[in-house]
């Protein structure tokens, strides 16, 4: 009876350390999977970057409305409406070389025809008809783009269409750099394509008066001139609300003055070609001290647009290199390798959205969504404190019972469809999902059964 009752024993205190080093295990897990919350409640967690809606700054919003007060400016609403809608749907200018080449398909498929029906006809004849032909479909399917020029009156009218939500749009993307390099204080600003000052009102409501040097370039004399009047109130003997802003026409014509931060917004679509977009990117990019910051409408022209730069970046097409620091994308791609959107074929655009309250005009609601794509480049990506890895979420978040559906696009390159569960995926991961939205980051977890890849 002893030595049973001394066996049990001993069983039961082998059962009580295994118990013990498993809830230990469990507790250091549970520890390492919480590590990359900093401290943060999950709902605050290091990933969210959106913002909630957003209004433009008191000075900025008033200064706009005694512009537009004053403005003789008839049918404003309908012409604002008007002319959003037609930059939304811009696209980009069809290059030389794909029109010759649609030309010389469209001239052979003609010849084709016109042999199988050949009679009596001229040769010269016909190849004339042909000539005309080809000219007249090319011109009913090719896109027409033109340059966009703005008088006073229609620099209004943009105003009243895009300043709230330009601004919505570079105010979000540029968070992404306040919340996760919250040391990152810039002095220095260079906006290409500045049209109203959007980037400077955004980039000041997040560092204040740590920017001590704000260069505007824009080419449009009228828009340069509606931007100071905003910045002074449209009192013309005013000080400036934010001081030490120069406006030009042209870039600084130095290569080796470089700015901490530099922006191009719904600037790419207004260069005529490839060609120029990249020669655009690059100049910036030769011009950039830290980070460089591009918005586009969030369109499929807008995120092509936005892969070709960062193709040029990334690809080191520039020949001019005064700064060696390698180049690395910031956001929102959570890595450098190929966008995976543009590889599965054809697919919706990778764009996000804000939310921000606009002008009070006539006929615009409280609430607007503004849809956009940007890029941020760096020159050196700041390390996670954490060491984990995080991947973007493309789409919506749909909050399940004890499961989220989550579609990201993931460090390695590829995007997926994560169904993420407190059992497979930890607590922590499963309660930061559930708080997260499409925009933000979100720490990846072991793959589950699940869990599908997008490509396959």
């Amino acid at each position: 009876m002893a030595s049973a009752s001394f066996g049990a024993c001993v069983l039961c205190r082998r059962a009580a350390v295994k118990i013990s080093s498993r809830g230990m295990s469990a507790a250091a897990g549970a520890q390492s999977q919480g590590d990359f919350l900093s401290g943060e409640p999950h709902r605050k967690h290091p990933g969210v970057t959106n913002l909630k809606t957003l209004r433009l700054p008191d000075e900025l919003q008033a200064a706009a409305r005694t512009i537009i007060n004053r403005a003789p400016v008839t049918q404003l609403t309908d012409r604002s409406r008007t002319l959003a809608n037609f930059l939304w749907s811009r696209k980009r200018a069809v290059e030389d070389w794909t029109l010759r080449r649609k030309a010389v398909s469209l001239e052979k498929e003609l010849w084709d025809e016109a042999k199988e029906k050949r009679g009596d006809m001229d040769e010269q004849l016909l190849e004339e008809r042909i000539r005309k032909k080809v000219f007249s479909e090319l011109r009913k399917t090719t896109y027409h783009w033109t340059p966009m020029k703005y008088d006073e009156e229609l620099a209004v009218v943009y105003m009243a269409a895009r300043l709230a939500g330009g601004y919505a749009a570079v105010r979000r993307a540029i968070n992404e750099i306040k919340k996760r390099d919250p040391s990152f204080a810039p002095k220095s600003l260079l906006d290409f394509g500045s049209g109203l000052g959007t980037v400077v009102w955004a980039s000041h409501s997040c560092w204040g008066d740590t920017l001590k040097e704000m260069v505007c370039v824009d080419s449009s004399g009228p828009m340069n001139v509606l931007a100071e009047r905003l910045l002074k109130g449209d009192e013309e003997r005013a000080e400036p609300h934010i001081k030490q802003v120069y406006f030009r026409q042209f870039l600084p014509v130095s290569p080796k003055v470089q700015f901490d931060l530099v922006a191009a917004a719904f600037t790419l679509s207004e260069l005529l070609s490839v060609k120029d977009r990249e020669e655009a990117v690059l100049t910036l990019w030769r011009k950039t001290g830290s980070y460089l910051v591009l918005v586009e409408n969030g369109t499929k022209e807008g995120h092509q647009m936005l892969m070709e730069a960062r193709d040029a970046v990334l690809k080191k097409l520039d020949k001019t290199v005064h700064d060696s620091r390698p180049a690395s994308v910031f956001a929102p791609c959570p890595h450098d390798l190929s966008c995976p959107k543009l590889t599965v074929g054809p697919t919706a655009p990778c764009n996000f959205q804000q939310m921000y309250h606009p002008l009070p005009l006539p006929g615009h609601k409280e609430r607007q969504t503004e849809k956009f794509s940007y890029l941020i480049l760096t020159r050196a990506r700041p390390a996670q404190a954490d060491g984990a890895d995080w991947a973007r979420l493309i789409a919506p978040v749909q909050r399940r019972t004890r499961h989220v559906h989550c579609r990201a696009c993931c460090s390695d390159g590829r995007l997926q469809h994560l169904v993420v569960t407190a059992r497979k995926h930890s607590r922590d991961v499963y309660r930061c999902a559930r708080s997260s939205d499409w925009g933000d980051q979100l720490p990846t977890a072991p793959r589950g059964d699940d869990d599908q890849s997008d490509s396959e």
